[in-house]
């Protein structure tokens, strides 16, 4: 019988959409919340999917690496040329840093991990932007 737990993370991240016409395409930043969700068979050995302390084992170094940086579109050519001159602690990526992109990048960066336990079967990463808003990525473990 397979079952389902989750783990929240928050953290502070800058950033900004050059092409966008409203607010954001200032430089502004946002305290993230995210709820990491495995779903998979009980490990009657454990009793769990996955312990929590694996979890957040897995999830906090990136945490630490996003956490007060600003997440840098390598095609935003203004602010690569600032942070050039005046180095802080910078994430640059090769994506437009929206909702879904940032959501669709950390989980790239955690399916390797947790496909370390054979009892994950599926992997969703839940971002909150805002207290309304939120973007969805997942992956299905296909094990034989």
């Amino acid at each position: 019988m397979e079952s389902r737990i989750a783990k929240e993370f928050r953290w502070e991240m800058g950033h900004r959409l050059p092409y966008h016409e409203g607010g954001c395409q200032n430089i502004h930043g946002h305290s993230y919340t995210m709820r990491v969700e495995v779903i998979g068979e009980i490990d009657p050995g454990t009793g769990m999917v996955i312990d929590y302390f694996d979890m957040k084992a897995l999830v906090d170094p990136l945490i630490a690496q996003l956490d007060h940086s600003f997440l840098l579109d390598s095609s935003d050519h203004i602010l690569v040329e600032f942070f050039k001159q005046y180095p802080m602690k910078v994430n640059q990526v090769d994506f437009y840093s929206t909702a879904e992109n940032i959501a669709q990048y950390i989980l790239r960066e955690l399916i390797p991990g947790f496909s370390a336990f054979p009892s994950v079967k599926r992997l969703t990463i839940r971002l909150r932007e805002t207290e309304n808003t939120f973007a969805e990525a997942e992956h299905i473990y296909h094990r034989s």
